[in-house]
This record gives C-alpha cells, structure tokens and sequence, in this order.
C-alpha cells in the first residue's frame, strides 16, 4: 500500500523490510530493556521496564531470565502467568498470551515469516502472522509455535513440539509436525 511505513505494513501484516531504520531503532530500544531486565532479580512482569514496554502485562505474571522478544510492543499477556528461562518471542505480529498460562523453558513463539521464493527472500522483504495462546495453556519445554497459529484454551502442548497448524481447545498435542492426540477432561 503507497504512503505506508515499513511499520505500519509489519503491524497490518503486509511484506516489510526489517531493516527499516524506525524498525531497527524499535529493537535497539527492545534490547536496552531487555539487558537491564536480564539483570534484575525476579519481580512481577508489570514491574518491570520490560513490562510497560509491553502492550499489556496481567498480574502476578513472571518471566524468567534471561527473556528475549524483538519489540516488546506487540506482545500482550494475562494475568498469573509464567514464561521460564531462555524464552524466544520474535513479536514482529501480535502475540497474545491468556491468563494462567505456563510455558516451560526454551520455548519459541515466533511470528516472522521469510518469503519462500529465494529472489524475493534475498530482497529483505518479510511478513509476519500473529499468534494466540489461549487461557491455561501449558507449552513444553523446548516448544516451537510457528506464524499464523492459535492455541486453543486449556491445551498443553508436549516438549520439543513444533506447532505449525491450530490447536483446538482442551487437548493435548505433541510432535514435530504437532498432532492433536485426544482430548484432556
């Protein structure tokens, strides 16, 4: 779309380059508070820079150290809930966690999406697809959710799984690609 900024297009889900000087200098600021929150004993996240960079951060919600997220700004997250150690979100779409939601060590949730196309690849151009975490999820240690997916409320996702497709709600998925297995009571 003419007159949009390389912002305006990742936020709107359109093909963007990620070495646009606004989008550089977001993760600049991005990274200067995630090395100060690296390094801070461990409080609840909306009481920390971190968390008001945030678009919303619940109460009683933790995250482990170190955290890592490319913007901070796209990222909305409930009430009681826990992000473990080494955690990746790559939040150049939304990424909204719901309430309650416990998601082991090393997980990744990432949003960006590189063209298959290698012409259209080596241009720098990406996209991005949000991703939604439902209430009460569980996601294993190890755990990759991919661009574009939904997990349903009250799922658990096993370790190691990576998640490339919907969860449905209430049950259990596990494998690489991640499989519903049967439905939890």
């Amino acid at each position: 779309m003419p007159g949009l900024g390389e912002k305006e297009k990742m936020l709107t889900g359109l093909p963007y380059r990620a070495d646009d000087p606004e989008l550089v200098d977001d993760r600049h600021r991005c990274r200067l508070v995630l090395e100060e929150f690296n390094r801070l004993p461990k409080r609840e996240l909306e009481q920390t820079e971190l968390g008001r960079l945030f678009a919303s951060v619940g109460e009683q919600t933790y995250a482990e150290r170190p955290f890592l997220c490319d913007y901070g700004y796209n990222i909305s997250i409930g009430s009681r809930s826990f992000i473990n150690y080494r955690a990746t979100v790559l939040d150049c779409a939304r990424v909204t966690i719901g309430d309650e939601v416990q998601i082991a060590a090393a997980v990744q949730l990432l949003t960006a999406e590189h063209p298959l196309d290698p012409v259209a690849r080596r241009s720098g151009s990406e996209t991005a697809r949000p991703i939604t975490i439902g209430d009460g999820v569980w996601i294993g240690g190890g755990a990759i959710v991919c661009p574009g997916v939904t997990v349903g409320e009250n799922s658990v996702i096993g370790a190691g799984s990576v998640v490339t497709r919907d969860v449905g709600p209430g049950v259990l998925a596990v494998g690489n690609p991640c499989r519903e297995i049967r439905r939890l009571a």
